[in-house]
Formats: C-alpha cells, structure tokens, sequence
C-alpha cells in the first residue's frame, strides 16, 4: 500500500475483486492487473462476470416466475418489511412475496430508467450491488456474492433479464420430506422440498424455501430448513414455496413410556376415542380417568344447554346404574327447549346479532330466523344457504339482516369467508397474504359475487331510523379491481370464474359452492366450532383460522368428523351427539403426571371460563336470586323494553 497521488495511505490496488471471484483457483488480488483503475470496479466486476460464466440466452435463462422471484422472496426482498410493503421501499415497490410476477419484471426491468439491471454490464445492476451491499442498502446484506443466488441472478441479467411467459409450467404440487416423523427432544433432521410443475418435469427447491414452526415449543426450523426438536408435542413445519404452502409434521414423544396396556384398555365409544388414543400412545401421554357422575353431568348441562342441571336431574343421573345412562342424557339434553335457547345464542354471537349495527326490529327479526332454524334443527349447509340467499324485508325476512351488518361487497366477501369457511381473505384485499387464502385477484372475484347485491330504506345508521331495508339484487353492476381498473370475473374461491353477464342471483352461485361436500374449509369450520365448544380447545386454534398454515393438533380425527357431519347431512345435533358420548369427553380434569403438560391432544378435560352470560345463570341458579332485565340501552341512547325482543310482557331472564 503506497501513497497515491495527494492521498496517502490510500491502496493503489482493489483487494475487494478477490471476494467476487471464488470460482477462481486461487485467491486474486488485482493490483497487478488494475494498479490504477480507470474505469468503475463494479465495471471491471461485470467484465469477469460474463468472461467466467458460459454465456446465456434468452432461450436457457433462469425462469423469472420459477428462479428469479423465489431467490428475491427468500432473501426477504418483497416482504412487507421491504420492498413487498404496500408503498415499497426507497421508491422501488414489489407485489408481496411475488404474488404479482408481471408487475415485478417491469418495476425490475422498466422503472428508474432501468438502471436496476444492466444486462451488458451485470455488475452495475442495482439488483445486485444492493443486496450484496456492494453499494449502501439500507436493507442491509441479503445475498453474498459467493452464492448460487447471486450467480443465479447475474446469468438472467447476462442473458437479457427474459420476463414470465404466458407458456411458463404451473407450479402443480409441492412435496416435503421427511413427513411424519417421530424424534425425540434433541434430535435435528433436515427438510426437502421437490416441486412439480404442468409440463412434467419436478426438481429440488429446498434452497429458495421459506420455512417456518407452527408450534415453536415442540421444533424450530433455520432457513436452510433445519429442524431442531426442542420440546415434547406433536408440531409442523410450513414450507412455503412460489405462493404454495405444504406442511411436514412431527411427532415428540413425552419422555416418559407408557404401558401399552394402558391404551388396549382404555375405554372407546365410538372413533373419536379410536384416534384420540392412536395420538395420546404416539406421544406417551396417558389419558386421565373418567370425570365423575356429578361432575359428567354438570359438564354436560353447561354445555349443551348453558345452565346448570337441577339437583333433581343431576341425582337422576348420579342414581342411575345404567351403562347406557351417558347416551341417554345425551338424548334428553338435545331436545331439551334450553337447547334452542342456548344454541340460538350462540350462532347470533357467529352472524353478528348486534344492536350496536341494527335497529331492534332488524335486532328481533334476525334473532327469530336464526332461533327458528334452531328449533327445526336445519341442517348447517341449508342453514348457511338460505343466509347467503337471501333477500327481502329486514323486519320480515329475517336473514336478509346479515347484509345490513355487512353493506359492501368487500366486507360481505370476508364476512361470509370468516364465519362459514374459517378464511381470513382481508390481506389479500390489498395483497397477496403468503400464509392465507386467496390471491388479491381472488380477492376481488369473490367479492364480485356480491356487487350486485342492493338495499333501499334504513341507511344502515344503527342511532337513528326504523331499521326498514329491502334487500335485493339488481341485473346488472360490477366491483371495480382497484389495481387495474377494471372488474375481474366473479367467482367463488378456488372456483373457475361465472360469466359476467350471466343473468341471476351470483350469491346462488356461491352458496352450492360454499355448502358442497367436497369444500373441506365449510364442513371443518362447522365442526370445529362445535368441538371446541365442548372439549374446551378447538382441534385447529383460533377455531376461526383454518388457514394451511395452521394445521390441527389432530389431523385426522378432523378429517374423520368431516366425513361425519358430511355423511349426517350436517345434523349438528348428531355430531353433538357424538362428541357428548365420548370418553374423551368424559375424561376429568385432573391431571396426572404423565399429562400434566398437554393443552392440545385431550389427555384430559381442559377447564375454561364460562361464557358471561352462562355465568350470571348459573350464579342466578345457585343462589336462587335471578337477575332481570327489562330494558336494553340503543346505539342512540334510547332504550327498548326486553319484551319487544321476546314477544312476551313478562321480564326474562338472561
């Protein structure tokens, strides 16, 4: 290092240019070759790019949609946090995780007068130099310039930058492997990823996957899809892969072993036992003894019918020696009248039952209609079908109320994907969300089914008016895609799209598409809502989250009680049924040592709060002091009598 020309102490030569050469034999410095530059580094760079590597066209370039997009998405380039953030980062803006491959090309190729690449001069493109913080990135180091992502990216610039073709294969299918493993705390194993693609052919993906726990007290996973088992449990790992998810699962066993005996004889029902006990033996938990009479028929009671049993029907049922006795309260609880009361109540809490959105005649008339479907035990498909259907009086037509709470096609669209398929699609109303369902187009060809639905009267003020609307669906009208400016087909989730001018009510549509056997998102969300309603926990966690990234703690005792309520032609009393005569329903609360740590698989009862309004019962019930209510408070400040909601003059009690 000698002094330069007024700069002392300044190298003459450029020791950086050996870090971008380690496909050379030998380490080089290029003083010798460069002692006094004239031309940029990032020059001299480009030259040895494209002199080493063999040269590349258009026709053999790294596929943008297939390469180029998973190398930027695994470097983080289009997460939320950087340039996949809906104002992009540092004027340069990319669709989240690269649900947007033509948008992309063209803010790469097309936009800051496409200085971003530099296909006769690779090592001058911004796309490079940025992320290898060859020039100040405020996003700090993504890509090292030794690596196969790098080198990937500087031969598709080389060869021209080739955007997505409209003959690119389709991503078909994802596999990971090892699924289904069982290892002990302790144990690391890695993961492998093959995708398959339309034209047949299938090849390794693992380095350009994202992966991620879903249950990081049973496993973590790094980025090169390393698995380290840290805890006892059953967990997953995502593998998330060109806007595809696929999940590898992973079974820990608790430390301590289990008598076989212990599973042999424990008592069954009917196959929920069967594949709760397959689970527990898997993971050397034992199950608890059954809860007893006093505490079984008290359980029950709360329940099924929100309230405590009196001391006459819990001493019937403590008297009763019979081992038929479960399966007959079981019968007697679900035709009880509390039943329509209790159940009523709890899918108006689901649609939104709220005096806070609807005046009290809107109030009363949508509570009817959900307490009648109630009473009739109406199957959940056609329950949810005349819902979705319907149209009319908000005062007579107590169901067309779901779109008095809900008055936009957007908020229609995530409602009705929330509550009946266990959707969120609100993410993708901006952008594509990599962890949930449906693209951002998906978003808007669902919430087309809806754009022609209408309402004329009450404006929807829940402070003022009589709450009169009349829900219908005009001819014609179309939702407008804020990113293009133009319509997209509608069309039901993961359906092909209706032909726009097609006459009719779209909501028909969607309402066989929602409500048929073969949707599994419509019949788990059911199911699980009901399960975790008795058992405490829902098989899958928030039991409104059925996303593909957050599998069941029990998949297929899931699948199982899918293929039930189907089979039932979702009678949910039946499936109550089911569940009610279970010894793992039974099970007592206590826990043993062997089990004291599960809060998913059902090794014992888990205890929960009461729900408010199940409390002040039960509170009234005990101390013989009912509470009573005779007015209820409005959104205007007003007040209304309870009688009006309950067509009674007496006072009820809540």
């Amino acid at each position: 290092r000698g002094g330069g020309a007024g700069r002392p102490g300044r190298p003459q030569g450029r020791p950086w240019a050996a870090a971008f050469l380690p496909w050379f034999p030998h380490p080089v410095r290029l003083t010798a070759m460069f002692p006094r530059p004239r031309v940029s580094p990032l020059r001299v760079f480009s030259v040895l790019l494209l002199a080493l590597g063999p040269a590349r066209t258009a026709a053999d370039a790294p596929s943008f949609r297939h390469d180029v997009l998973p190398v930027l998405s695994k470097a983080g380039c289009n997460g939320g946090g950087c340039h996949g953030a809906l104002a992009g980062k540092g004027g340069f803006r990319l669709s989240l995780f690269a649900y947007d491959p033509e948008a992309d090309w063209l803010a790469i190729t097309r936009e800051a007068l496409g200085r971003r690449i530099e296909p006769g001069d690779p090592g001058a493109s911004l796309l490079l130099t940025k992320p290898a913080t060859l020039v100040r990135h405020k996003g700090g180091k993504r890509l090292d310039v030794d690596s196969a992502d790098f080198r990937l990216l500087a031969d598709w610039i080389a060869a021209g930058a080739p955007g997505p073709r409209d003959d690119d294969p389709e991503l078909t299918a994802l596999k990971v492997t090892p699924d289904g493993r069982s290892a002990r705390v302790g144990d690391t194993f890695r993961l492998g990823v093959r995708a398959a693609f339309s034209d047949g052919t299938e090849r390794d993906v693992t380095p350009w996957v994202r992966f991620a726990s879903t249950d990081e007290t049973v496993a973590t996973v790094d980025e090169a899809g390393e698995v380290s088992v840290i805890g006892p449990g059953e967990g997953a790992v995502t593998a998330w892969y060109s806007s595809q998810i696929v999940i590898a699962r992973l079974t820990s066993p608790y430390p301590e072993a289990v008598p076989a005996e212990v599973f042999a004889g424990a008592p069954r029902a009917n196959f929920i036992d069967d594949l709760v006990l397959a689970q527990l033996r898997r993971l050397n938990l034992p199950p608890s003894p059954p809860a007893d009479d006093a505490t079984f028929v008290r359980r029950a009671h709360l329940d099924t019918l929100g309230r405590l049993p009196t001391p006459e029907e819990a001493a019937a049922f403590t008297a009763d020696p019979s081992p038929a006795r479960h399966a007959a309260l079981a019968d007697r609880l679900l035709a009880q009248p509390e039943f329509v009361d209790y159940w009523a109540y709890k899918w108006s809490d689901v649609l939104l039952v709220n005096g806070g959105k609807l005046r009290p005649a809107a109030v009363r008339a949508y509570y009817e209609w959900i307490r009648a479907r109630v009473a009739d035990n109406t199957p959940w498909d056609r329950f949810v079908r005349e819902l979705v259907t319907a149209r009319g009086s908000s005062v007579e037509d107590g169901a067309s109320n779901f779109y008095a709470v809900h008055q936009d096609p957007e908020s229609m669209a995530e409602d009705v994907s929330q509550a009946f398929l266990g959707l969120s699609v609100n993410s993708a109303k901006c952008h594509h969300h990599p962890l949930e369902k449906g693209t951002n187009a998906q978003y808007y060809q669902f919430a087309g089914l809806f754009a022609r639905v209408r309402a004329k009267g009450w404006g929807g003020d829940a402070r003022s008016g009589d709450g009169r609307r009349t829900l219908y669906v005009e001819p014609q009208g179309e939702l407008l895609q804020p990113r293009t400016g133009r319509p997209q087909p509608p069309a039901p989730l993961d359906a092909p799209p209706l032909d726009p001018d097609a006459p009719g009510d779209r909501r028909e549509v969607l309402a066989a598409s929602l409500t048929a056997p073969d949707n599994p998102y419509f019949t788990r969300t059911i199911l699980n809502r009901v399960w975790a309603n008795f058992l405490g926990v829902g098989l899958v966690e928030p039991v409104d989250d059925l996303r593909a990234s957050n599998p069941a703690s029990n998949e297929p005792l899931l699948a199982a009680l899918a293929a039930f309520t189907a089979a039932q032609g979702y009678d949910l009393r039946a499936l109550m049924r089911l569940i009610l005569t279970s010894h793992a329903y039974r099970r007592s609360s206590e826990a043993l040592p062997g089990n004291r740590d599960d809060r998913r698989h059902y090794a014992r009862f888990f205890p929960r709060r009461l729900p408010a309004e199940v409390l002040s019962d039960a509170l009234a019930d005990v101390t013989g002091v009912p509470d009573t209510f005779t007015e209820i408070a409005l959104a205007d400040g007003s007040t209304e009598k309870t009688a009006f909601y309950t067509n009674r003059s007496e006072e009820r009690r809540v």
